[in-house]
């Protein structure tokens, strides 16, 4: 079957500028017949997921020097998966990471199943990251669809349905370009455009390797499409975490329950977050100070309001609620963001050590 002449113009321009990737195997290498690992597009694709690749690429770097493959990832105890991951976000992402580990290392001899469907059984794997596995690390045909694959194919064909109501015709557009030949680097080439060129705002269309076939510039419209559907706004929650340090320095701290937000990250003990007034009880009998200090973060779907109360107590003192960290061994940045947001806004307010 002919390929259609924006793969081939595509093709082209990614054997010339795509990006340098520490997970990539290069257009070069690819003709060289290198293959990509599977192991590190894998592991690549579930640390992008809501992320970007400027603050992936020193993660990815970490996690394959402690972990080089899926048998060493899926022995890794998850506290030390779970403190590297610190910082990441979407921690959920971190639970599946070692889900998905232990089933390919336990079922499938440490081999990563090969199609979209056989990746789809595991852990953690969505259609997004099925697709972008099957089709990178195996050169299987896929269409892969994220929101740079969307937003140069709604540019491409000047689709003005706005999102989410037009990903099916988006799909259906980005699969009649993807070829039999090499799918993987040509899915690489569209996201490569999309990240470099057809970004969001302020579109390169003057140095668009597809310019020519682009709907969207000859109408005038690239920079306003993809169309989105106005989204409705996040609530606010409220809550309290409780910090309290010991007169030997040594930090309270509890892992949080494995399912939910921040699910098994260390953090502060703190009251559920509702969008009436917090309650609960301290996790440790002391004199609890409010330095009117709050920590504001945003989720997915909604905003967070969290006050800090800070206390100093006895090295006696018996907690009800988590465990306290000795001083030498307590790591802020092993805290998930929201939780070294607080520990940053309340340090100031404790004696010095």
């Amino acid at each position: 079957m002919a390929r259609h002449p924006i793969t081939d113009a595509l093709s082209d321009w990614y054997a010339t500028h795509a990006r340098d990737l520490p997970w990539r195997v290069g257009p070069a290498e690819r003709r060289a017949g290198v293959r990509p690992d599977p192991y590190r597009i894998w592991l690549s694709e579930i640390m992008l997921q809501q992320t970007t690749v400027a603050a992936v690429k020193a993660y990815f770097t970490r996690f394959t020097a402690l972990w080089p493959d899926v048998a060493a990832l899926a022995a890794a105890e998850d506290a030390a998966v779970m403190a590297e991951w610190a910082g990441l976000g979407y921690y959920a992402r971190a639970r599946n990471l070692l889900a998905c580990a232990r089933v390919v290392a336990r079922d499938h001899g440490g081999r990563f199943p090969e199609t979209e469907d056989g990746l789809l059984t595991l852990p953690g794997i969505g259609p997004y990251t099925a697709a972008a596995i099957a089709s990178i690390a195996f050169d299987r045909k896929a269409t892969v669809m994220d929101g740079n694959v969307e937003r140069v194919m709604a540019r491409l064909h000047a689709i003005e349905t706005p999102l989410p109501a037009a990903k099916p015709e988006l799909k259906t557009r980005a699969a009649d370009l993807t070829p039999e030949d090499h799918p993987g680097d040509h899915a690489q080439a569209v996201m490569d455009l999309g990240a470099t060129i057809c970004t969001p705002r302020s579109p390169a269309c003057g140095i668009c390797p597809v310019l020519h076939h682009c709907a969207a510039r000859k109408a005038g419209i690239a920079a306003d499409l993809p169309r989105k559907t106005p989204k409705t706004a996040k609530p606010t929650r409220h809550g309290i975490a409780w910090i309290a340090r010991r007169e030997d320095g040594a930090w309270l701290l509890e892992t949080r329950p494995p399912k939910g937000l921040l699910g098994g990250m260390l953090g502060w003990p703190g009251t559920d977050w509702t969008e009436s007034d917090p309650a609960g009880t301290p996790p440790v009998e002391a004199d609890w100070q409010d330095p009117n200090l709050e920590v504001r973060h945003t989720f997915t779907h909604f905003h967070l309001r969290l006050a800090l109360r800070i206390a100093t107590v006895p090295d006696t003192a018996s907690p009800t609620r988590g465990h306290f960290v000795p001083k030498h061994e307590f790591r802020p940045a092993a805290l998930p963001t929201l939780m070294r947001k607080a520990f940053d806004l309340a340090r100031p307010a404790f004696q010095p050590d």
